[in-house]
């Protein structure tokens, strides 16, 4: 059997009481896009951190590439080339873009360890970060504090952060969140133009946004896959439309 990018095998969370996820079966396959949708609520943050290493299962088994993570650190997930974003961005507001991205390529480098010398004493981190930068048109606000770009500007950066990782695996949690018109086309572009050796599984209220981004999607409710497969059959099935917007008919789109 080929190796999948991830497989999520009846895996369940309980919070106390509440069981947020309930006996999920998730395959992603290599290079694939996917979109995770479902209204608020269904469990889609909880998954994502599970299959992070935020927080750990209940039971069940999460696998990345071959591996079981099911109750390995975040870090050591990250090392197998996970990475992710989040709905809210994690920046360091006070230091600049440039030294933000530095810090996301230090996270898994073995300068890291170095206590003696300058970040910026290591040329590779620096050729990295100014590849990345001057790839996704952010070079020329390399020296200005994160706090002073717009917010959309802050989407990208966190963009180029987790990249600068080099990971094999990327969520993204919500990339076009709080953005306009214009600032989720301009994301939606950069995630666009990710090579197919970054496998993307991605969280996405904004349905016409899902639509470019993944080729499939899953539909959660109450912690429950409800439906999945193409756009074409997501469009096509009543009963997702019921549960998503509580109304009996087809997708208008």
């Amino acid at each position: 059997m080929a190796m999948k990018a991830l497989q999520v095998e009846k895996v369940s969370k309980n919070f106390g009481g509440i069981r947020a996820i309930n006996g999920i079966d998730l395959t992603i396959e290599i290079g694939e896009r996917r979109g995770i949708i479902g209204p608020n609520g269904a469990g889609k943050t909880t998954l994502f951190n599970l299959i992070s290493g935020l927080t750990q299962v209940s039971s069940g088994s999460i696998s990345l590439f071959g591996t079981d993570i099911s109750h390995m650190p975040a870090r050591k997930r990250q090392g197998l080339g996970l990475g992710r974003t989040f709905q809210i961005t994690e920046l360091f507001p006070r230091l600049t873009v440039f030294n933000n991205v530095l810090l996301g390529a230090l996270s898994l480098d073995s300068a890291r360890f170095s206590l003696l010398r300058s970040i910026r004493s290591y040329k590779r981190l620096l050729a990295d970060g100014q590849e990345l930068l001057s790839r996704w048109g952010l070079w020329e606000k390399r020296d200005m504090a994160v706090s002073s770009l717009s917010y959309g500007e802050r989407r990208q950066l966190e963009l180029v952060v987790a990249l600068a990782s080099k990971p094999r695996f990327l969520l993204l949690d919500e990339p076009t969140a709080g953005l306009g018109t214009a600032e989720t086309q301009a994301m939606c572009s950069m995630i666009q133009a990710l090579g197919k050796e970054i496998t993307l599984l991605i969280i996405e209220h904004d349905i016409n946004a899902a639509i470019q981004l993944s080729e499939k999607a899953t539909v959660l409710n109450f912690g429950e896959i409800i439906a999945e497969g193409s756009w074409d059959q997501i469009r096509g099935d009543s009963h997702v439309w019921e549960i998503y917007l509580g109304l009996k008919r087809t997708w208008p789109f």
